[in-house]
């Protein structure tokens, strides 16, 4: 008698990882992909140029890439373990003018992958801030045609937004700073009312989880940190969510980044 082959459950790990200057992290983030091997990678602030991003050691460790670079700011990138992203753009749409390297989108599988880097805002109020603003009322009308797609679509990045005071260490020192404003929390919030699932909220609902802490004043040891970095899931994706976590021990390596990794395993399309 012939038994019949049981189902194997694909999963897929996507991660998003401000590394802080690509240069300088490189050797963390090597390790990091060899220890955890996510399957998708959405790099910010890479700090460099196009024509100086590492792509042969990140090819040698196994990943395609495509990326976006900007010299000393900016840029951002999408790694994907033993294929190339297929890139469907390099910029934000909705203003021609604005040449920042903050926005790369790639299929990879069957997952839309969106990286984004969010600018920070600060100081507040000022033009600064109303950049950011206007960047997430741009992100929000892309986020809308995307979601009309119905396909799996991953936003993952360095946001720059704190979208609650339970994501934040102390929230009263925070009240006007650009990623804790309100018009920042609303804009963000207006963002999630499309049909976007917070993933990492979604399955940790009252626990205190950061993904940022700053060098000074020794944020890391006494916990106080911020979560920035988000995966926002659209239905089709949410509806595969198996986890979500934050590695959050790469912090503590030799020359770490401020930020840790953050990721999402989503199963089966």
């Amino acid at each position: 008698m012939v038994k019949a082959a049981r189902a194997v459950s694909v999963t897929v790990k996507i991660a998003t990882f401000n590394v802080n200057g690509i240069g300088a992290r490189l050797p963390a983030l090597l390790r990091w992909l060899a220890e955890s091997k996510p399957d998708v990678v959405c790099l910010q602030e890479l700090k460099a140029p196009q024509d100086k991003f590492p792509e042969a050691p990140v090819r040698d460790a196994g990943y395609g890439v495509v990326w976006h670079g900007q010299k000393s700011f900016n840029g951002v990138a999408i790694l994907a373990r033993g294929a190339d992203p297929i890139e469907h753009r390099r910029a934000l749409p909705g203003d021609p003018d604005d040449l920042h390297s903050r926005y790369i989108e790639a299929l990879v599988k069957d997952v839309l992958i969106g990286c984004l880097y969010l600018p920070n805002g600060n100081p507040a109020p000022g033009s600064k801030f109303d950049y950011k603003l206007r960047w997430l009322e741009r992100l929000t009308t892309h986020a809308q045609a995307l979601l009309a797609t119905n396909r799996s679509v991953v936003l993952a990045g360095d946001y720059n937004v704190i979208p609650s005071e339970i994501d934040v260490y102390k929230p009263e020192s925070w009240v006007d700073d650009a990623l804790f404003r309100p018009e920042t929390r609303a804009a963000f919030a207006r963002l999630l009312a499309q049909g976007w699932t917070d993933a990492l909220r979604k399955l940790h609902p009252d626990e205190r989880v950061y993904t940022f802490w700053d060098y000074f004043r020794n944020h890391f040891g006494r916990d106080a940190g911020l979560r920035i970095d988000h995966l926002l899931l659209s239905p089709a994706a949410a509806s595969r969510l198996v986890s979500a976590g934050v590695d959050r021990e790469i912090r503590g390596w030799e020359k770490a980044s401020d930020h840790a990794p953050t990721w999402v395993v989503i199963g089966d399309g």
